[in-house]
């Protein structure tokens, strides 16, 4: 049985590398010939495409009454997102961040996070809610395009010239763009689920209960297509790409695949009153944590992606002593409450204060 999951685990490993480069390519290619940024791209093509395997897990899971897996998969996959691989990336180059992620999708993820929150305030997301977080992507992805394809005709003048000539000579190119993306993405969801089946099977025998399963190796195994994506775009320098893949992908998280697996379940998804104690408010707290930091110097330095990894070890170590009900959580949960996660807030805010001081005194002379 291990050795059988083992397999799993390595040949999508495999796939998953090979999906995430072949994605990237072809991302960065389409954004070039159709004229459309690449953090559009990376918010909506990449994103919603490597959060493929969330869609399918989640929807599964609902389908057949697992709610704790439906839901910590989202969650999980969400904090994973931020904290592991921002963090990952940022320590690889330290990743630049737009003005348009700042002032718009940054807060459309703290958003749909709080309001995630609140329609799971009566421990349930039914299909009343699903509706009106489906329709909410609907009406974010024709948002992005429009919005992309305005910059375009705005920002975008100097490139006319190279892409008519692109245009004209190479449409077997752009063709083949579009084949790359979608044979990347199906590397990458038979990838993830090999590896999530190999990861699963080993969890289920160290005797991990279904909500602990779906916030950890549930959530990690669908969001390395996110993992692999990303890093791939940061050693290529597609760095817009590297963190709309991130952003877009935890709006399309809550917004789709919450949307429809709540609509796809018999009752919708049922919230345990732990989810609402600790897991929904970290999540939303990761979200919120993007802000500040976003908006020093609009990048993420190696030391913040330090952090992020930080904080993603400490949350996973919780999840394992709550899991296993370890004798030591009420001194960890007092540990983090009490000192760490005070001190990164100060430090935050100390940080974002400099950079709003250095801001107004560098304005005289420019």
């Amino acid at each position: 049985m291990e050795g059988h999951a083992l397999i799993f685990f390595v040949a999508g490993l495999l796939l998953l590398i090979g999906g995430a480069e072949l994605l990237v390519r072809g991302a960065t290619r389409l954004s070039l010939y159709i004229g459309i940024p690449p953090l559009v791209i990376g918010l909506t093509v990449v994103a919603f495409g490597t959060s493929a395997p969330e869609l399918a897990v989640s929807v599964q899971s609902a389908l057949a009454g697992q709610a704790n897996i439906a839901l910590g998969n989202v969650l999980g996959s969400n904090i994973f997102n931020v904290l592991f691989i921002l963090g990952a990336s940022a320590l690889i180059t330290p990743l630049v961040v737009t003005r348009k992620l700042v002032r718009v999708e940054v807060p459309i993820m703290i958003g749909v996070s709080v309001l995630l929150g609140g329609m799971a305030w009566d421990e349930r997301i039914g299909r009343v809610d699903g509706t009106l977080l489906f329709g909410g992507l609907l009406i974010y992805t024709v948002g992005s395009v429009l919005a992309g394809l305005r910059d375009r005709k705005v920002e975008e003048h100097g490139q006319r010239g190279a892409l008519g000539r692109k245009d004209h000579a190479g449409r077997g190119l752009w063709v083949r763009s579009i084949g790359y993306v979608i044979v990347g993405l199906i590397l990458l969801v038979f990838g993830a689920r090999w590896l999530v089946e190999g990861a699963v099977s080993m969890a289920r025998f160290l005797g991990l209960d279904e909500l602990v399963i779906g916030l950890t190796i549930v959530s990690a195994g669908t969001s390395l297509p996110e993992v692999a994506t990303s890093i791939v775009a940061s050693l290529r320098g597609e760095r817009d790409i590297a963190v709309g893949n991130v952003v877009g992908s935890n709006i399309f998280n809550i917004l789709g695949v919450l949307g429809l697996s709540s609509l796809m379940g018999p009752q919708g998804i049922s919230v345990s009153p732990a989810v609402m104690r600790f897991d929904i408010p970290v999540m939303i707290a990761v979200a919120a944590a993007c802000l500040p930091i976003f908006f020093t110097e609009k990048r993420i330095s190696r030391w913040e992606g330090s952090l992020f990894l930080g904080y993603y070890g400490a949350y996973t170590l919780y999840l394992l002593l709550r899991g296993v009900h370890h004798r030591t959580l009420p001194v960890f949960n007092t540990i983090m409450l009490a000192f760490v996660i005070p001190l990164t807030v100060i430090t935050v805010f100390v940080i974002a204060l400099r950079a709003l001081r250095s801001r107004r005194a560098g304005s005289p002379s420019g």
